[in-house]
């Protein structure tokens, strides 16, 4: 299981349904409204790089009112729930 963090832009008129929106895509496991330079983060979680690949660019980058995504690819998790299992 591959897991991404998806940082997201959002034009501001978008700002109040891109989150729901974003959170019904398959492969994404949760939105975050968040302050900082990005919008929203969304958890991805894909089973191979391609289906990564698709949600990200193909899926969250097509929300209306999306601008701009940055993606980082988690190596490794700490955690002291067995997400595997959980997103399998």
């Amino acid at each position: 299981m591959i897991t991404a963090i998806v940082l997201i832009t959002v034009e501001r008129r978008a700002l109040a349904s891109a989150g729901e929106r974003l959170a019904a895509i398959d492969g994404v496991s949760e939105v975050y409204s968040v302050t900082g330079e990005f919008d929203l983060i969304a958890m991805v979680r894909a089973k191979q790089h391609e289906d990564l690949a698709d949600i990200v660019t193909r899926k969250i980058a097509q929300v209306d009112g999306v601008q701009r995504t940055m993606t980082h690819v988690a190596f490794k998790v700490f955690s002291k729930y067995d997400l595997e299992r959980i997103f399998a």
